[in-house]
């Protein structure tokens, strides 16, 4: 059946200029303030086709999603005004029909502006001495809205709502502009796409899926009825009160209207009427806390792709503005965890587990070659309700403060503020790789006595975790066993800013005072303590650093997505300081070091973990050595604790992956984890690594060439 009235079927009824004449004279005596201010006025007329112009093109806030790896499961939803865009042919006729019944019978027969309606209202004012009935077509209630959404200022909201006769009469003019730009069914797709219905849901797919959990395309006559009569008040005639008295009586109305039209025959009417509004409503999610329960261990990463969405100049110029984009934008957004690397990492640090200890064991994994995130995990469960958690271990915070365990939303894992925890050895890597790029060999060796004390450093003396590391390291065995007083010396021959700013190169970044205070250029040739990894750092920060060793020296930025998609499906794009166009969720990459000088680094980097090196020695025993054993392929990291083991650390790659884990009190950094769980990190990673990686080809470490292995 057609959505037009049966009485205008088969025919056209254009409006006389007499009668859109009179229309609007009889608007300006509705609304004498327009007679005042001039219907003819040129800045007027200026603002109203500038609008109208705005309004021809203006897309309503759409709600943006987030996928899992598939590209096809929800995981959540952002939005401010959840809505997503339909076209009117994936509507039912029913819900088409319902609200031209409800809203403007005549929407067929008039050109944006209704002279009989404008007169009944005039009349209908008159007599009540106020405003009883308004004259708002389709058309103009659209232009309202459009005006609505598409306002850039608080001022501007307030124009395109506000109750004044100029804002009706320069309504009028742009509804008169549109209808010569729009066709009839188009104006009514915006309209039924911009409307409000009540309980937050925007246009009618929201609309549809909130009060009875199905798609515009197979409602009802009852449930578009229903629905239709929502808009003129959406809490008076809510469906969802436990008293639906008001939403009946509005609904029958709207069947009646739909009779008159032509659109219902008077039997369909009655047994429409007869029957009880059955509504199935549905809460759709919203940001990272509403993920599902199957997938609770994935808001980490939903809530690191918010904080890098929040960065990316592509989307505004600052976080409020590409926040904004994200919960209005209607974006497609592609998550880039792998669910066979993640489900490793999960089973790995018990991340299913409710764990009652204040230590986080948190594993970051990261894809050399693209910085996409593989896996983020740790030993928490995502969620906002933090009611059940005890108090913090930190004696310094308030004594009702709430520990982040079972339950935080806290970025343990990093791409938020908090500034990580000490990584320990695990930064050896930057000033060897520093070296190593300024063309110092893997050979290089120094005497490395329990205690070193160093003129550099100025008279700094550090000792090594044991008496067994005594003696003649190079890199493979300096690196393999940890020794302190070997890469102290290698730091005082290249300088320790040199290592600093390679470590900024590969995508770390000083959050604390005193880090930040330590890497500036005046005080950090003097930072000998930063190849002790006195530094705070972060898992996802490690895992990157060291997948840029695993791909050659090619540093990516992490990025947590496979694609995002404007709300047209295309893909979302930036453009470069260079002027290039590129999406957004490309890799970006560079070359930070060398590659021969990352694939000596790499050799060095296979002793700790019990693996061989292509080209030298390890000295006979490394930090980790059960690694390799476990892996069950080539693969290279490196161990790393604090001062009395107050957080423990180990980073592993392979040619495929590299992973990053961790082990402290978020909480409370003086809060010993212990020698006996600095294990914990290594077995993480190596058992992620092996599950992630299993069934899946042998990949072999690139060997350093003999120039560099000296």
């Amino acid at each position: 059946m057609s959505n037009r009235p049966l009485s205008a079927a088969g025919r056209s009824v254009p409006l006389l200029r007499a009668g859109l004449i009179a229309g609007v004279v009889l608007a300006a005596v509705a609304y004498p303030l327009a007679a005042v201010t001039g219907l003819g006025a040129k800045a007027t007329a200026h603002a109203v086709e500038h609008k109208t112009n705005i309004l021809r093109t203006a897309l309503p806030a759409e709600t943006s999603y987030l996928y899992a790896p598939d590209g096809t499961t929800i995981l959540t939803m952002f939005y401010e005004e959840y809505r997503q865009y339909t076209k009117l042919s994936d509507m039912s006729p029913n819900i088409q029909q319902a609200i031209v019944a409800a809203e403007d019978n005549r929407f067929y027969q008039h050109s944006g502006v209704d002279p009989k309606g404008v007169a009944r209202a005039f009349v209908a004012n008159a007599r009540s001495s106020g405003v009883s009935q308004g004259a708002s077509t389709l058309t103009m209630q659209y232009v309202r809205m459009a005006l609505r959404d598409s306002a850039q200022t608080p001022q501007e909201v307030q124009e395109a709502t506000q109750q004044t006769s100029l804002r009706k009469v320069k309504e009028m003019r742009m509804a008169l502009d549109i209808e010569k730009e729009l066709t009839k069914e188009q104006i009514l797709e915006r309209y039924l796409n911009s409307a409000y219905f009540g309980h937050r849901a925007y246009g009618i797919y929201a609309a549809a899926q909130i009060f009875f959990s199905k798609t515009p395309a197979t409602l009802t006559p009852v449930e578009a009825a229903t629905l239709a009569g929502l808009v003129k008040s959406p809490s008076e005639y809510d469906p969802l009160s436990s008293d639906q008295k008001e939403a009946t009586g509005r609904r029958n109305y709207v069947l009646d209207k739909m009779t008159q039209l032509g659109y219902l025959s008077p039997d369909a009417a009655a047994v429409a009427k007869s029957e009880p509004i059955r509504t199935r409503p549905t809460t759709p999610a919203n940001d990272c806390a509403a993920i599902p329960n199957k997938y609770n261990t994935w808001g980490f990463a939903c809530d690191y792709v918010k904080n890098w969405w929040s960065a990316q100049p592509a989307f505004g110029e600052n976080r409020l503005e590409r926040m904004d984009k994200l919960r209005r934008g209607g974006y497609r957004i592609v998550l880039s965890l792998d669910p066979k690397v993640q489900a490793a990492a999960e089973k790995n640090v018990g991340a299913k587990d409710r764990v009652d200890s204040p230590f986080a064991n948190g594993i970051v994994v990261a894809e050399p070659g693209t910085g996409r995130i593989k896996a983020m995990a740790v030993n928490r469960t995502y969620s906002l309700d933090v009611s059940e958690n005890g108090p913090s271990s930190n004696p310094e915070a308030d004594p009702k403060m709430k520990a982040n365990y079972p339950n935080t939303v806290a970025p343990l894992l990093g791409g938020g503020t908090l500034p990580g925890y000490q990584a320990g050895s695990t930064f050896k890597m930057f000033p060897m790789l520093a070296a190593l790029d300024a063309g110092m060999p893997l050979s290089t060796a120094f005497d490395s006595p329990y205690r070193y004390k160093s003129a550099v450093y100025d008279g700094w003396a550090p000792s090594n975790a044991s008496g067994a590391m005594t003696g003649r390291q190079t890199m493979w065995s300096g690196f393999g066993k940890s020794v302190n007083t070997y890469f102290v010396q290698l730091e005082e021959k290249i300088g320790a800013d040199r290592g600093v700013h390679l470590a900024e190169q590969l995508g770390l970044r000083w959050r604390t005072d005193v880090d930040k205070e330590q890497a500036s250029p005046a005080k950090a040739k003097k930072w000998g303590a930063f190849t002790l990894g006195v530094s705070d750092a972060t898992p996802l920060e490690m895992a990157n650093a060291y997948a840029a060793i695993a791909a050659d020296g090619r540093y990516c930025e992490a990025m947590p997505v496979n694609s995002i998609t404007n709300r047209d499906g295309t893909p979302a794009t930036y453009r470069t300081a260079g002027g290039i166009e590129r999406e957004v969720a490309k890799p970006r990459c560079r070359q930070v070091v060398n590659a021969d000088a990352a694939r000596a680094a790499t050799d060095a980097a296979r002793c700790p973990t019990g693996d061989t090196p292509a080209k030298g020695t390890c000295g006979g025993w490394s930090t980790a050595d059960s690694v390799r054993r476990t892996v069950g392929r080539p693969v290279a990291g490196k161990t790393g604790t604090t001062d009395s083991t107050r957080s423990a650390w180990f980073v592993g790659y392979t040619p495929e992956l590299a992973a990053a884990s961790f082990i402290a009190d978020p909480d409370n950094p003086f809060n010993a984890v212990g020698d006996g769980q600095s294990q914990v990190p290594v077995n993480a990673v190596a058992q992620t690594l092996r599950d992630g990686l299993k069934g899946t080809p042998t990949r072999q470490f690139t060997p350093p060439s003999d120039a560099i292995v000296g």
